[in-house]
């Protein structure tokens, strides 16, 4: 499972910062929607409403918006009704992309990330296509700063976590999809603060893209694919180095 922490970086590095936060808000209000609706407003027997709140209120975004999703989420307010679709593709340099949408309308989201593979050197797949090169994973981010790798480690597999990987100052926990909640309460209850705590699709082997102009590629896809409004999660199996990301960034 190498090569995760890597992407994982990449992911995280390009996450909020490089979105419009209205658009952000938008889309972590979906989440907290559908989690709503699919087991309720409790958080305590609905977990994935739990970590949804988390990750809105570590993104500060405003009560009121939270609260205002919650109740369309449980028909206390009127609301659109949300679709997740699951659409995957393939990018330039032999990379997989996986793309989770969560939408009102099918036909045009799928119209759109069908256009933003199209001209950016991709093209759509069929269901399958790609998803057996991913694993379902529960992932825990948090800084390692002042922890013993090896000690942590211990502490985690105790826990629950299947494994640790370390990629300077951050630990990247991987659980069982089940099992994340349970390991996210027990860091809570040690002490230990986390920065991000979701269910991810992490590949199982990457792609090394060396050469700047297919990085440059590689990138203007999944930016296309991050800034669609009906795109809710992006993964894909590309490593670039972070001297060659810091290049093609600027």
């Amino acid at each position: 499972m190498a090569g995760h922490s890597k992407w994982s970086n990449i992911k995280h590095r390009k996450g909020a910062q490089d979105k419009k936060r209205a658009q952000l808000f938008t889309k972590l209000a979906k989440e907290v929607t559908i989690a709503a609706k699919e087991g309720g407003k409790d958080i305590n027997f609905n977990p994935r409403l739990r970590l949804a709140l988390e990750k809105a209120k570590k993104q500060s975004m405003p009560k009121d918006n939270i609260d205002r999703a919650i109740k369309k989420g449980t028909g206390e307010l009127a609301g659109v009704e949300y679709i997740e679709i699951r659409y995957e593709g393939y990018g330039p340099g032999g990379t997989a992309f996986i793309v989770d949408v969560v939408t009102e309308n099918k036909n045009r989201s799928a119209s759109s990330v069908r256009s933003n593979f199209a001209k950016n050197g991709g093209n759509m797949g069929s269901d399958g296509a790609v998803a057996w090169m991913f694993n379902k994973k529960g992932q825990i981010i948090l800084n390692s700063e002042g922890l013993d790798a090896d000690e942590f480690m211990m502490e985690a597999l105790e826990m629950g976590a299947e494994d640790l990987i370390v990629e300077g100052d951050t630990f990247e926990i991987l659980t069982d999809p089940t099992e994340l909640q349970t390991v996210v309460e027990a860091l809570t209850e040690a002490g230990y603060k986390y920065e991000e705590a979701e269910i991810v699709m992490l590949p199982e082997n990457m792609v090394k893209v060396e050469d700047e102009e297919m990085a440059e590629k590689v990138m203007k896809l999944y930016e296309a694919l991050e800034d669609n409004e009906d795109v809710n999660d992006v993964y894909a199996n590309f490593d670039i180095s972070d001297e060659l990301m810091e290049k093609i960034m600027g």
